[in-house]
């Protein structure tokens, strides 16, 4: 599983990308905003994408909606944020994203959980 990682805190993309390498998932690419997040996945063209809901004075719903749009295979989009889901419940049902994670429950199989549920189970890809 490739993974981009757009989070605004240097501190939780340096944690998150250590955790799940150690678990076996292929982060490709961290992102700090938008900007950049949309170029990595052009670029690297994850599988799935992590995006904080809060990119500091950006909207990582926002972004959710742009990387459906950008690409013609659109990469999974998971929303995270220390938020509670149930707080976020109406904006996450009505945006592209295939689900939420909190940050404290982030995991490559909480990943995999979601990835099952959307799409079916994830297969390699030859060459990737």
């Amino acid at each position: 599983m490739r993974c981009l990682i757009v989070d605004d805190s240097a501190d939780f993309r340096d944690a998150a990308c250590a955790m799940l390498t150690r678990a076996g998932v292929d982060v490709v690419a961290v992102a700090a905003n938008s900007v950049d997040a949309l170029r990595c996945s052009r670029e690297m063209e994850p599988d799935v994408v992590l995006v904080d809901v809060d990119l500091g004075g950006e909207s990582g719903f926002d972004l959710a909606e742009e990387l459906d749009r950008s690409q013609a295979q659109a990469p999974a989009v998971i929303l995270v944020s220390t938020y509670a889901e149930q707080d976020l419940a109406e904006m996450i049902a009505v945006s592209p994203a295939i689900g939420f994670v909190s940050k404290i429950s982030l995991s490559a199989a909480a990943i995999r959980d979601l990835l099952d549920t959307a799409r079916g189970p994830l297969r390699e890809t030859p060459g990737r």
